[in-house]
């Protein structure tokens, strides 16, 4: 993502201006104290509850989605991480103190503190697809670890980043800590030639090589939440109608545009004739899905190239600007291409597998390892879980429960690096300093690099590390004699002059 020359929309300066202003206003924020933070989000909460319905409609500007969709979506997760914020944040960025418990026994009364400190300012770039909910949280986040926030939202994103910049400035947040950029890609490349202390970035695969390369040459750090290809696993003995349900809410949630939407489903061939069956039920009863433009195009490559190498079309058709479906294909195999793209369209692969190890090994050959479901009586699903390559797996739902806001989000492989949400997301938005202090007097390395500290060093190495429980004796009590000896002479500490 290089320079781009200046074209229309946002200028430089503008952009220049507010991540300066951020960064100015970013010290007296990250320098107070925690709990006025909180509040701060605690009133935001408020703010979203009481607009709701508004907040609501600006994410559906052109969109066309169900209310109820969007509120259970996109809103009601957004206040319930600032809760999550508000009552975890202090104990998550508490300062560790680490006691004694496995300190070297050379280094006596030391003591060790881990504090958790901000970045400074966190470029947050938000996706299409979900505009409210995936960079609010992450904004959220960055600001509760006490920095200030640049948020460029994506294609149609503007209005809910706007109605999100409202909530924060009427629940009391200096506005020059989360301004807002226009959507274009040169608003994001500018900010990052200004100066960012970390990005966050939800997109696309390609994207997120265009970010990576700018940001390489500037050691600027980066988390990556990028494009899935997500797979389901279907035990033999798992509730068939329950996973059918799943997966065609899943393929139909957002218009198919969800990361974590399933693409590939590997299922065994004894029951792959009732998941049919039951999936093709469901979709006679949907109606038309509108797609984004050029992924209906793209969507009818991959399907034409699955039916030339031996698929067959179950359910679904692909339009010049819609899907009527969602579109299913059955007998694929991991090497026709719909089974290694990351596709925002409602489409699923159904793989036969004679059982979930062979699943296991023909779900690594995809490149993304965004999020997995698994469909099955609970001890024999968790087995499988454990064994899946992705950032989170779901047990018997679908999608929604990775809406806890206890929950890591982040993938692996080309779906990314990095997580946000929950604990490990909000330590993401800090640096942790380790700060250490020496209690005592005895300080014998100061002393030089002599024989006599080569020898003591000798003796506790074999002490703590040798093999032979004699050898590991003998050293001891000729440890215990130099010691003495040193503490006799004064070795290591401090002169009359340095006391």
């Amino acid at each position: 993502m290089a320079a781009a020359p200046a074209r229309e929309g946002q200028p430089r300066a503008d952009i220049h201006r507010k991540v300066t202003e951020a960064r100015a206003a970013q010290l007296g924020w990250g320098g107070g104290p925690l709990r006025e933070r909180l509040r701060v989000l605690r009133r935001v909460r408020h703010e979203i509850a009481e607009n709701a319905a508004a907040i609501a409609r600006a994410v559906d500007q052109g969109r066309n989605r169900p209310p109820g969709e969007t509120l259970t979506a996109q809103v009601i997760p957004l206040a319930d991480a600032c809760r999550f914020l508000e009552k975890n944040a202090g104990r998550i960025l508490a300062t560790r103190r680490l006691g004694i418990r496995g300190r070297p026994l050379w280094l006596p009364g030391v003591q060790v503190r881990i504090r958790r400190e901000p970045l400074g300012v966190v470029l947050v770039i938000g996706p299409s697809n979900y505009p409210l909910f995936l960079p609010g949280v992450q904004a959220l986040h960055a600001l509760a670890a006490g920095n200030a926030v640049v948020l460029k939202p994506g294609r149609g994103g503007a209005a809910p980043a706007l109605a999100f910049a409202d909530c924060l400035k009427a629940a009391g947040l200096d506005p020059r800590l989360c301004p807002v950029l226009d959507e274009s890609p040169e608003a994001a490349e500018r900010a990052i030639e200004v100066g960012v202390d970390k990005v966050v970035l939800t997109g696309s695969v390609q994207t997120g090589r265009a970010v990576l390369s700018q940001l390489a040459p500037r050691i600027v750090p980066a988390t990556m939440e990028l494009s899935g290809c997500d797979a389901a696993y279907v035990l033999e003995d798992a509730d068939v109608a329950l996973a059918a349900r799943a997966l065609y809410y899943g393929l139909r949630l957002n218009r198919g545009a969800t990361c974590i939407s399933p693409r590939r489903a590997f299922v065994p061939g004894r029951i792959a004739e009732e998941l049919e069956g039951l999936l093709t039920d469901l979709i006679c009863r949907g109606g038309p899905i509108p797609v984004e433009e050029g992924t209906a195009e793209r969507l009818r490559s991959l399907v034409d190239d699955a039916l030339g190498k031996g698929a067959r079309l179950v359910a679904g058709e692909v339009g010049d600007s819609e899907v009527t479906g969602p579109v299913i294909l059955a007998d694929v195999s991991t090497e026709m291409h719909v089974t290694q793209e990351d596709i925002m369209a409602p489409v699923l692969s159904l793989i036969p597998v004679s059982d979930m190890r062979e699943a296991l090994d023909a779900s690594v050959r995809c490149p993304y390892a965004l999020g997995a479901t698994v469909f099955g009586p609970e001890e024999a699903a968790l087995q499988v879980a454990a064994q899946v390559r992705a950032g989170v797996v779901v047990v018997n739902d679908m999608i929604v429960p990775t809406a806890d806001p206890r929950v890591p989000f982040g993938g692996r492989d080309k779906s990314g690096f990095g997580v946000t949400r929950g604990a490990e997301g909000l330590l993401g938005m800090t640096a942790p300093k380790a700060v250490l202090v020496r209690r005592g007097r005895w300080l014998p390395h100061l002393e030089g690099q002599g024989p006599a500290l080569a020898q003591l060093a000798s003796w506790y190495t074999e002490i703590v590390h040798g093999r032979s429980l004699r050898g590991r004796f003998r050293a001891a009590i000729r440890l215990a004699r130099g010691l003495r000896a040193a503490r006799r002479s004064g070795a290591g500490r401090p002169s009359r002059n340095q006391s």
